[in-house]
């Protein structure tokens, strides 16, 4: 029994024993070590000049796995524009980009006509729907448009004429506006197919005469130009059945136009050269009981004409133009 006891107990002797060395031989192998500089310790293991090439080994460097092969490609994209490279041996000029971008309007809609501009007409003004906007585009002339277009703005810039092709095959024009121009000219043909023309809006140019207008107009605004009474052709409003607001205010007209449609509401010829009327000029003398119920807002002030002398002119109106009566 005293010898079972005896040999269970030996391994735990002998492993404390070996325990207790430890520190001492691996304090006895740093002094070593410490005096020679050709060693070094990786762990419990002692690397030196003698065994290093057990421990790395280069000969089969060229088997080693080449990873990148197997790296995913990215492909990097740039928005800045491509620069010219001159090589050394080049003995021209570098080109050299302006450090100013080029700024342009911004555009919206079609892109299908070239202007005067050399460039489409929706990049010089700017399209939405059908609509185009020109203001203050520095335009000298209609630009070509696209067929589309159902209301035009070109204002403020330097057009003098409109030519009989400048509106050519746009059956869908609805309103012009072109104030504020130096139009000194209409072609006759100009406007004449234009059957849904609604509005045609020119005051502050320079017309003298009026062309030829569609039978569909509605509101035609030529204040603030040079429109003399012998520029607007014998009855050129009478066939005008849908015409209701008549704007000629500051022109140089020496009479009022007429006939007038039945259709009119509105007639501005205030700060004109009007001295004299006819007896008839709004109501028919012949018929007393013809009535223009529509024609209420009358402008004849600005002019030299004394409204006091015409009585007869104006039994058939609703109410008494605006005006000097004495």
């Amino acid at each position: 029994m005293k010898l079972l006891a005896f040999l269970s107990l030996l391994p735990l002797v002998l492993l404390e024993a070996g325990t207790a060395s430890l520190p001492k031989e691996r304090k006895r192998r740093d002094q070593t070590l410490g005096e020679d500089d050709s060693y070094a310790v990786l762990g419990d293991y002692v690397l030196g000049l003698d065994n290093y090439d057990e421990v790395i080994d280069l000969s089969d460097y060229e088997g080693l796995m080449d990873y990148g092969d197997q790296l995913p490609k990215v492909k990097v994209a740039t928005l800045a524009a491509p620069t010219e490279i001159t090589s050394p041996q080049s003995t021209g000029t570098p080109r050299t980009l302006s450090s100013k971008p080029t700024m342009t309007r911004p555009t919206t809609g079609l892109l299908d006509s070239p202007s005067s501009h050399g460039l489409p007409t929706c990049l010089v003004c700017v399209c939405l729907g059908s609509s185009v906007y020109c203001d203050e585009a520095d335009l000298e002339s209609i630009p070509p448009l696209p067929k589309t277009t159902a209301y035009l703005y070109a204002r403020f810039n330097r057009i003098r004429q409109i030519r009989a092709r400048d509106f050519e095959g746009l059956t869908k024009l609805k309103r012009i506006d072109l104030s504020s121009n130096s139009i000194s000219s209409i072609d006759d043909d100009a406007l004449r197919l234009l059957h849904v023309l609604r509005e045609l809006i020119l005051p502050e140019n320079q017309l003298t005469a009026l062309p030829v207008l569609p039978p569909a107009i509605e509101v035609l605004d030529v204040r603030l130009n040079r429109l003399q009474s012998s520029g607007i052709q014998p009855g050129a409003f009478r066939a005008l059945e849908k015409l209701q607001s008549l704007y000629l205010a500051d022109n140089l007209l020496d009479s009022i136009p007429g006939p007038l449609p039945a259709s009119l509401r509105s007639l501005h010829l205030q700060n004109n050269m009007i001295e004299t009327m006819q007896s008839d000029a709004f109501c028919d003398t012949e018929e007393h009981k013809h009535s223009r119920r529509r024609l209420e807002d009358i402008r004849l002030d600005g002019n030299p004409i004394n409204l006091g002398l015409f009585p007869s002119a104006y039994f058939c109106l609703p109410r008494l133009p605006t005006g000097r009566c004495c």
